[in-house]
């Protein structure tokens, strides 16, 4: 395992640290630690610590034979079914703190890490993206809206607004940095995702139901699956496609409404971009009652 290690320029909290044995280009590790407070890192510093660039270098077989290791899988299939049920965890804790034989190398050039709101908003060509307004009482705020309501900011300094269906940030900039630990707390249904087959808006959660806006890209479709503990409604509102329904084929349109049984097999398949609004019933409404299977298309 190899990693990059980055030349740092100041004792930041928010980057892991990499001590090399030696001044060579290319060093076996001598200590790893992923991100202490300051006054540590400044220690590190001194002993010729390197930024953990987040790249990694390693043959595929390694991997490989560590996520058999660590997630005790059988094949593909396996861990695509069960991957949802893993524990979220990163590379750098479940792997590279653990590894005995870790070697690095050294980077001189320019380098940034996005990894916060702080330093994405030193990269923003415009304080403001999406639909938001500032006075010119304000100084050093951005606002990132991906909500279709506004924002006003006024009389603000040194302070990031990031506006998502998932939740509301507000912050001051230094402060950004140390959210997780708080966001980790929270345990609420996911209200966007992009998938690789285009993305899915929660629009309304009640206590028996769900509603959802579900963009497929055009030539894509959701897995063949069912559903043991609901049912569920499409109405089409743009695009055109086909529906799959256990094993039966049909066209769809804007306008159309396919009405699918708890039970049933079903998937959609995009010829052009498909919007549809998909509603769900049920007294067990959650992300682990679905099977999938294969199709033959």
């Amino acid at each position: 395992l190899v990693l990059m290690g980055i030349e740092p320029t100041y004792p930041s909290a928010k980057y892991g640290y990499i001590i090399p044995r030696t001044e060579e280009q290319v060093s076996y590790v001598s200590t790893f630690k992923e991100k202490p407070d300051e006054i540590t890192a400044a220690a590190y510093i001194a002993q010729g610590a390197l930024w953990n660039g987040g790249v990694f270098a390693y043959k595929l077989k390694y991997v490989l034979d560590i996520a058999r290791t660590l997630l005790d899988y059988t094949d593909y299939e396996d861990l695509y079914n069960r991957y949802e049920t893993l524990t979220k965890i990163s590379f750098d804790y479940a792997v590279v703190e653990k590894e005995p034989s870790i070697q690095v190398m050294r980077y001189h050039g320019k380098w940034k890490d996005l990894g916060t709101w702080n330093t994405l908003t030193e990269a923003m060509e415009d304080p403001i993206i999406g639909d938001g307004v500032m006075n010119d009482k304000c100084e050093d705020v951005h606002i990132v809206n991906e909500l279709n309501v506004p924002v006003l900011a006024m009389g603000l300094s040194h302070v990031i607004i990031s506006a998502s269906p998932d939740g509301i940030l507000v912050t001051d900039k230094q402060q950004s940095s140390y959210i997780k630990p708080y966001v980790d707390k929270f345990d609420q249904q996911i209200m966007f995702a992009e998938k690789s087959w285009g993305s899915y808006r929660v629009l309304d959660v009640d206590k028996e139901s769900m509603t959802v806006k579900v963009t497929l890209n055009p030539g894509h479709r959701m897995n063949y699956h069912s559903h043991q503990h609901r049912n569920e409604v499409w109405t089409v509102v743009s695009g055109t496609g086909k529906t799959i329904v256990d094993g039966m084929e049909e066209a769809v349109a804007p306008g159309s409404v396919i009405t699918l049984q708890a039970g049933c097999r079903h998937t959609v398949i995009a010829d052009t971009e498909l919007v549809l609004i998909e509603v769900q019933l049920g007294k067990e409404i959650s992300r682990e009652d679905k099977q999938k299977f294969p199709l033959e298309y």
